[in-house]
């Protein structure tokens, strides 16, 4: 995995996602899920391509149940864009690179 990519679970969302000073794009996702898999690659080039625009951020639902709760998600993979702590839009499903920037684009 890419390490432009930050792994975030409970305790530590509020610090680097909600209280983060730059758009953050959260995964949220599980070892099991094959579409979650497929969405890896294309995860780690848009943490390239936007380095320094957008935080690409990854959170384990199976190990992490207090924020996917509190952010009401019932699939996965679900992306939520947050900036300045507030969800901006959300995106489920596994997408293509040029899916995935077309939403990003849209929303920053």
């Amino acid at each position: 995995m890419n390490d432009k990519i930050k792994i975030v679970v409970d305790a530590s969302f509020e610090a680097e996602v909600v209280n983060s000073s730059q758009v953050v794009l959260v995964d949220f996702w599980a070892q099991w899920c094959g579409p979650c898999k497929t969405l890896m690659p294309v995860l780690d080039k848009i943490a390239d391509e936007y380095d320094g625009r957008v935080l690409i951020a990854k959170i384990n639902i199976d190990e992490n149940q207090k924020i996917p709760s509190k952010y009401g998600i019932r699939g996965i993979p679900t992306m939520l864009l947050f900036f300045e702590g507030v969800v901006q839009a959300t995106k489920m499903g596994a997408l293509s690179k040029a899916e995935l920037s077309a939403f990003i684009d849209a929303n920053i």
